[in-house]
């Protein structure tokens, strides 16, 4: 448990560097005290000097951790623990023993206080570089002041342990700079992260050479020394790992992506599907605002704007191939992100299928499957859909309406599934027809756009008139907020109980990672991969519907599942519910 905790982000960089600053200080003169208490039981008396010297070390280290309780969230505990054993370590050089264990104890504290996550290898990693670095110090500063040959027992080989340890450091580095994930791409020199990693290999690696040179030529004394000073910026690299900012994953070449950028002091999440050369649709989520736009650096810019059926607002960029540079824009604040088409052309989407495609991809970039875009969700009619249509117009047929009027469009997935539709009907006896009556069942099996479209009339039909008394049903795919809030009501046939665990996870997942986006069915099938066989179920309809169960003051109790917030996390359907409204369809 660090104590120092990684400084946030305040939107002054003054603070937050003075913040970062004061903590590489403070670990810096930690690790020299606690490398002199450790070897202390080397050295016989202590001259005034150096006792002074680890007596202003340990204040130091004290005073800087209480002042950095003031500049960042700490834990108390562990703040308590470093300030006494940073003033206990001074006062029991004077026993030897004691001393060395209070400066192991410190070195721990330094090692979580340093490390980049604290788990497994990296740990390892940490203890490693920083007890090196820490003998390192202690060596030098007893050595200014006592020669190595006055030290007591055998005199110890200076020469040889300054390669060594340098080696140790070195390899160290190399290491978590290859536990780093940024070793073999250019984050590793464009970023603040990546060129600490560079410091923290180069400098120790550099000490080594230098130090086996003057080591050969019986100068080792003298390397030990100078090289302090590549210990000691190698050992603030080191310690700023933690603090600074991991870069974010390059975009894979012709997959979609999902970044999230900070504009005008906000973050705003960007989804660019397909991320391939051409015509690219950049969705933001709808709380991100309404002044946004986007374009490539250098390009035209295009004002993101809502998309029927779709929720968020879209913008349609042009990509050129390979590498390029997204500007977006809010208001009159710009950022950029890095987007990487590759060279291979997309699948061949529509535009009113586009958004339907991209919350899909969504789904496997929420479960951080950075894959590349084949196929959408319009491009047929899986199995699972098909048996559910089929159960949909079997159901209708036995309630008998005057006819079912079908909304369709000509996606390859919207045709078969009303060829699917009329045949079934056929059988059934039922007539299909596109115009609404009173006693007519309505289906959809369009799109999300010509969906939106369709259910926007009917209800405005039912407004006027008596419309689809046997109901408004929509293909499985069309279960979005948008749609099926354009009317009160609106059935659909699913295999999946959308308040069930796994569905609820998705939402919640997907909002979460996409500024409070709903979910989708394409993308719930893309999140759960494989999984999704095992989801399938027996077929039920289900209603969603814009209403509050049983509505309550809001600080009045309810019953557990009789919320009365509308806006709670893992809803499927935003501001209403969705519940079952038959059994299994047989």
């Amino acid at each position: 448990m660090d104590h120092h905790v990684t400084p946030a982000a305040t939107g002054s960089s003054g603070v937050d560097s003075a913040a970062l600053v004061l903590r590489l200080i403070l670990l810096l003169a930690t690790a020299f005290l606690a490398g002199t208490g450790i070897l202390r039981p080397l050295v016989g008396p202590l001259p005034r000097k150096l006792w002074l010297t680890t007596g202003a070390l340990g204040v130091g280290s004290a005073v800087l951790a209480a002042v950095s309780a003031a500049t960042v969230d700490v834990n108390l505990v562990a703040l308590i623990v470093h300030i006494v054993l940073a003033l206990a370590v001074p006062v029991l050089l004077r026993w030897p023993s004691a001393g060395r264990w209070a400066s192991l104890a410190l070195v721990v504290l330094v090692v979580l206080e340093t490390s980049v996550d604290g788990t497994g290898i990296s740990f390892a990693i940490d203890t490693v570089y920083v007890t090196a670095a820490a003998l390192w110090f202690g060596v030098t500063l007893l050595s200014a002041w006592v020669p190595v040959e006055e030290w007591r027992s055998t005199p110890l080989r200076v020469g040889p342990l300054s390669v060594s340890l340098a080696g140790l450091l070195t390899l160290a580095g190399v290491v978590q700079l290859g536990v780093s994930g940024v070793a073999f791409d250019r984050r590793l020199y464009e970023t603040l992260f990546g060129i600490s990693l560079l410091v923290v290999v180069l400098l120790p690696a550099a000490v080594t050479v230098v130090s086996a040179i003057l080591l050969s030529c019986n100068a080792s004394i003298r390397g030990y020394r100078y090289g302090v000073a590549g210990v000691a910026l190698g050992f603030v690299a080191w310690s700023a790992l933690a603090a600074v900012p991991q870069p974010v994953p390059l975009p894979v070449p012709g997959a979609p992506l999902l970044a999230d950028a900070t504009v005008g002091g906000a973050s705003v999440p960007v989804l660019v599907s397909p991320q391939r050369p051409g015509r690219n649709l950049v969705h933001f989520p709808a709380s991100a605002g309404t002044d946004l736009s986007a374009g490539v650096e250098g390009g035209t810019v295009t004002t993101a704007a809502a998309r029927a059926g779709a929720e968020g607002s879209w913008a349609e960029v042009e990509l050129p191939p390979g590498r390029s540079t997204l500007v977006v824009h809010k208001g009159d604040a710009t950022t950029t992100v890095d987007v990487d088409a590759g060279t291979e052309a997309g699948p061949a989407v529509s535009d009113a299928d586009a958004p339907e495609c991209a919350e899909a991809a969504l789904g496997g970039l929420v479960a951080e499957k950075r894959d590349v875009l084949t196929s959408c969700p319009a491009d047929a009619l899986s199995p699972e859909d098909r048996g559910s249509l089929v159960k949909l117009v079997e159901f209708l047929a036995s309630r008998k309406p005057s006819a079912i009027t079908l909304i369709e469009d000509k996606s390859p997935r919207g045709v078969q599934a009303a060829q699917l539709v009329r045949e079934t009907a056929a059988r059934a006896g039922l007539p299909v027809r596109p115009d609404a009556a009173a006693d007519t069942a309505l289906v959809v099996v369009s799109g999300w756009s010509d969906g939106y479209l369709a259910m926007s009339r009917a209800a405005e039909s039912q407004r006027l008139k008596p419309t689809h008394q046997f109901g408004l049903h929509l293909a499985p795919w069309l279960l979005n907020g948008p749609i099926v809030n354009t009317v009160a009501s609106a059935a659909m046939p699913l295999r999946f109980d959308p308040r069930d665990q796994l569905a609820v996870s998705y939402a919640v997942a997907v909002g979460n990672s996409f500024g409070g986006e709903s979910p989708s069915l394409g993308g719930f099938r893309t999140w759960l991969g494989p999984q999704w066989t095992a989801v399938n179920g027996e077929v039920q309809l289900f209603a969603a519907a814009q209403v509050n169960a049983m509505p309550m003051y809001p600080n009045e109790p309810h019953a557990p599942g009789m919320q009365a917030a509308r806006d709670y996390a893992g809803q499927w359907i935003p501001d209403g519910t969705i519940v079952p409204i038959s059994g299994a369809l047989r």
